[in-house]
């Protein structure tokens, strides 16, 4: 076969060829390409082995599953049936707190204390005690006595006041004190008692104050988390008081128990949301009532050993209260500023006003006038009303540039003390309160703590309220001015709301954001 002719293109494209070949030789480029395409191999095995490797390994069948976190809302429960122990979180539960599977504060009708207990020790001796005390054949003479002029007081408010009245229709207008001059009847200060002593001057009362001391043992850890309100058993026969706190629990505390069991503190949790408010009878102190957020007051039986409920509302409860020695009727606030009146004779609600436009945080009667009691509201006001004129306007208005806490009556009646967020304490004083006078004091605390509210002590003298020092602060009501401070090294934190023993002169418990009661003692 003849050979074909190569052209000149052709001719010149394979000596170009030729030429690049020997260039690359003398070069080593061919060795070299050579070893990178093996290396390139050998790492393109290695790695498929690995990924083999890794596709086979099982872990083995003992070792403990994957645990995905999920938020209690998510997962159906309750946001206070677990969460961090103490006081790191506003809004979740303490651990120990968490509810037995079967039982729920929410539960409509009775339920056993047992069910409700959350303690550590057995509560029979807090109902042993409980029990004894209300059996003294005084405590039931003192029933006796007041029964009747309660009932007669009860049917005139009852009829005076519901006759004409719309329920749930009235408002809360701009209010003139002139009215009122013939209403309020009033003890002049001078004519207080002078703390069960005799007195020579305010020098000697001041002096009584400031010898209140703190002891050791007076201090104990009554409920978890934050405390809501603190009350004394209206009892000389033994020194308890109750604590409520945010999470609906309800801690007792036997300060000088007769029998040797523990440490005298029995929890309870008959609510499952913040503590509004406590009444004690002193007639009849085997019946503690409560109110809570979620809108339920129950009465804690101790003779029958139940929680019973007594009303059941759509709306919040945040405030409770009861006229002095008058066991038949509640008054609780309700809602946005509603006052309910419920009588616990016949169960039922008796008469609903609408006295402010927002929540009503406290409820406090005169103790020499059955008829005249204060409100405090969250509107920025406290006022005093008259229960037989409640078709009309109150008869007096507090004004505050912000929410105001409380609103209490002086032991005689002839003063009242607010407690407002805008960090003052308004004293009102005068035949019809028309006297009013500013205190200025920082009120400012937490979400952490509970808002401050001044008390009275045992006369119009002092008023008692919590310092951000982690100390109580003494305010002078002659001088309008604080004028000492009670501190001990055994305060280890700041106490918020305070209760003076209505029986026993220089006991005064003071409660904190974690629980603890601090009870200072006359020596």
């Amino acid at each position: 076969m003849a050979t074909q002719e190569l052209t000149e293109y052709e001719r010149k494209r394979l000596e170009n060829i030729r030429r690049n070949d020997q260039m690359m030789a003398s070069l080593k480029l061919h060795s070299m390409a050579s070893h990178l395409s093996s290396s390139s191999k050998r790492q393109k095995i290695e790695s498929k082995a690995r990924t083999s490797a890794a596709k086979t390994y099982r872990k083995p069948k003992d070792e403990a599953p994957l645990v995905i976190r999920r938020s209690l809302r998510t997962r159906g429960m309750p946001p206070d049936s677990a969460g961090l122990e103490g006081d790191f979180d506003d809004a979740a539960a303490p651990g120990a707190l968490e509810s037995k599977p079967e039982f729920s504060p929410r539960k409509l009708g009775p339920f056993s204390m047992g069910d409700a207990y959350d303690g550590s020790r057995s509560g029979d001796t807090f109902v042993r005690a409980v029990r004894r005390v209300s059996k003294k054949p005084e405590m039931a003479g003192s029933a006796g006595e007041e029964s009747g002029g309660v009932e007669g007081c009860e049917d005139e408010i009852l009829r005076d006041s519901v006759a004409g009245v719309s329920e749930r229709s009235m408002g809360c207008g701009d209010i003139k004190t002139e009215d009122s001059s013939e209403v309020v009847s009033t003890v002049k200060m001078e004519d207080s008692s002078g703390y069960g002593m005799k007195r020579e001057g305010v020098d000697d009362s001041l002096k009584f104050v400031s010898s209140l001391t703190l002891e050791e043992e007076n201090v104990a850890r009554v409920v978890p988390g934050r405390a809501m309100v603190v009350k004394f058993f209206p009892t000389t026969e033994m020194r308890m008081v109750a604590v409520g706190n945010k999470y609906g629990n309800v801690g007792f505390w036997n300060m000088n128990p007769k029998e040797e069991e523990g440490d005298g503190i029995y929890l309870y949790r008959p609510h499952s949301s913040p503590i509004g408010g406590i009444s004690i009878q002193p007639h009849n102190i085997g019946k503690i009532l409560t109110c809570c957020y979620n809108g339920f007051v129950r009465v804690m039986d101790v003779e029958k050993e139940i929680f019973d409920l007594v009303h059941a509302s759509d709306d919040a409860i945040f405030s409770l209260s009861q006229r002095p020695n008058d066991g038949s009727c509640l008054y609780f606030g309700e809602g946005r500023g509603g006052l309910n009146i419920w009588d616990l004779r016949v169960g039922k609600s008796t008469a609903f006003w609408a006295l402010h436009e927002d929540r009503i945080n406290t409820i406090d009667f005169k103790s020499q006038d059955c008829f005249v009691f204060a409100t405090s509201s969250s509107e920025g006001t406290a006022r005093i009303w008259d229960l037989r004129r409640m078709g009309s306007k109150s008869l007096k208005v507090i004004e505050h540039e912000r929410a105001v806490h409380s609103a209490y009556f002086s032991p005689s009646g002839s003063c009242l003390a607010t407690t407002s967020f805008d960090n003052t304490i308004c004293i009102a004083s005068g035949d019809n309160f028309e006297k009013t006078s500013h205190v200025s004091h920082n009120n400012q605390t937490s979400r952490w703590i509970s808002s401050f509210r001044a008390i009275w002590g045992w006369d119009d003298s002092y008023i008692f309220i919590g310092n951000t020092k982690r100390a109580v602060d003494v305010v002078s009501t002659t001088q309008r001015k604080t004028v000492m401070s009670l501190q001990s090294p055994y305060m280890s934190a700041i106490p918020c709301r305070f209760d003076a023993h209505p029986l026993e002169v220089g006991v005064l418990a003071g409660a904190t954001g974690g629980g603890q009661v601090y009870t200072w003692t006359c020596p």
